[in-house]
């Protein structure tokens, strides 16, 4: 069986940096990197995802085509089903996870490693405001919720191995390839 690795951390954090700077490696490794189905258009600045409407969602959703799904911010997240058939087979998943939906996650994948990508503040509140996709007072909504994740979670939940991603993003990047041959070990 192989291992679900669930990257999780606010918006900002530089999760698509990592995952494409990772990426090469983590797939020669024979590591899957799952690309999102989000109910955003295509022409929205982000991650490599698959754009759908809300109601191609919808019904994508009530085919089984999820493993995973959840709603955040406005817009709907899928990870594709066929996960499953790359994790029996022995190969390990990486998904760009939801904070919100890790208990759900661990409820379906108990043995998942959950990483989750923190970033300083001020660098987060940097970054959103230079990536222009929200209002000063959505950014500083965002911010908010992760403050209280982060109080909540890393305080009581062992098994979250976190990432700083504040600076120095090749460390980061070693980091997180580190942490999943460890796992894997």
């Amino acid at each position: 069986m192989g291992t679900l690795i669930y990257l999780i951390g606010p918006s900002g954090s530089g999760k698509d940096s990592l995952l494409q700077a990772a990426g090469p490696q983590l797939e020669a490794r024979g590591c899957h990197i799952v690309r999102r189905v989000i109910t955003r258009s295509a022409e929205a600045v982000g991650e490599e995802a698959e754009a759908v409407s809300p109601e191609q969602f919808e019904q994508m959703e009530a085919q089984g085509a999820f493993a995973m799904s959840w709603r955040a911010n406005g817009l709907a997240y899928g990870i594709p089903a066929e996960i499953n058939a790359w994790l029996a087979a022995g190969d390990d998943v990486l998904v760009n996870g939801s904070r919100a939906y890790l208990p759900e996650a661990r409820c379906r994948y108990p043995d998942l490693l959950a990483i989750l990508l923190t970033v300083d503040l001020q660098v987060l509140r940097e970054r959103l405001l230079a990536r222009g996709r929200e209002s000063l007072i959505e950014i500083n909504a965002r911010l908010a919720r992760n403050a209280q994740f982060q109080l909540a979670n890393t305080a009581q939940d062992g098994s979250l191995q976190v990432l700083d991603n504040s600076a120095h993003f090749e460390r980061t990047v070693a980091a997180l390839l580190n942490l999943i041959v460890t796992h894997r070990h």
